[in-house]
């Protein structure tokens, strides 16, 4: 394999070849779309290695910008989705696979839209999510999709290297946070790597991290996750005080906040960054009826 071609005739864009697109497209890269082109092919098939898809996969691609992860992925996999809320790159992005990668261009199909904000996605469903997400909006995103997209088993996105400590973190560290309490709702999640900034147009000037997600099933728990979600948001809101004050607000007074802990088997002096997801769910199981 080449540093131009990939398996099923896909020829990646080079960093000339960005800014060549970008410029017949008049595109400049916005911070208010979180956009930052990856411009190194290294680094879209390490992607694609690290996701660990195959030719059964239906994968989501989020932002593919001007198509250089797409590339990679469409021989590897049996078909992508790919949104993007930009329409002058949704509309480019099948001129250009039709370009660098006719073997497979059939595999795609794009959806102009904001994912944060898309209530669905037509075609077969997704199996895996494989993306570079924009950085500003990167976890509601992620949240989002894993709750729209029952289907998905698996994925690797790619975020700000702070948020993907976050989303990894596990309880009883500082890093630990609501992100990461929200994500293990529906997934097992870790650090797949760590990518330079180099490797983007233009350079951002933060690192960026790699998280590998496999789909688990949610907490056992007759409190829905709305439900769950709105007590991991309380405790964190006020994460120095120890969960009996942080909570009362949400279970209407300190005492109501420590009875619900008591009965979830919580000390009531713990803060929320000690809990996992499975004890906020037995917390708002047992949050007093208002």
């Amino acid at each position: 394999m080449t540093d131009s071609a990939t398996p099923g005739d896909a020829r990646l864009l080079t960093p000339a070849d960005v800014r060549v697109l970008a410029g017949r497209l008049g595109v400049r890269p916005t911070k208010v779309l979180g956009q930052n082109f990856v411009v190194d092919a290294g680094t879209v098939r390490r992607i694609v290695r690290a996701s660990q898809v195959g030719a059964e996969d239906v994968v989501v691609e989020v932002g593919p910008g001007l198509g250089s992860l797409t590339l990679a992925l469409l021989p590897h996999v049996g078909h992508v989705t790919a949104v993007e809320i930009d329409p002058v790159l949704a509309e480019a992005l099948p001129r250009t696979v039709a370009e660098h990668a006719p073997a497979v261009a059939d595999r795609l199909s794009v959806v102009t839209a904001d994912a944060v904000r898309i209530p669905g996605l037509p075609g077969p469903a997704p199996t895996a999510l494989v993306a570079n997400l924009p950085y500003n909006v990167a976890v509601p995103m992620l949240l989002h999709l894993l709750e729209l997209l029952p289907s998905l088993r698996s994925g690797l996105v790619m975020v700000q290297a702070e948020v993907a400590d976050r989303l990894a973190a596990g309880p009883g560290g500082r890093t630990y946070g609501a992100p990461s309490a929200k994500a293990a709702w529906y997934a097992d999640v870790r650090r797949a790597g760590a990518i330079g900034r180099n490797v983007f147009w233009p350079a951002p000037n933060v690192d960026s991290g790699l998280v590998r997600f496999v789909r688990r099933d949610a907490p056992v728990s007759t409190a829905p996750r709305e439900a769950v979600f709105a007590a991991v948001d309380a405790a964190f809101a006020q994460r120095r005080k120890t969960l009996r004050a942080a909570l009362a607000s949400w279970a209407g007074s300190a005492p109501a906040a420590e009875a619900a802990l008591r009965a979830a088997g919580v000390d009531p002096s713990a803060r929320g960054e000690a809990l996992g997801i499975a004890e906020f769910a037995r917390i708002a199981e047992n949050r007093p009826e208002s």
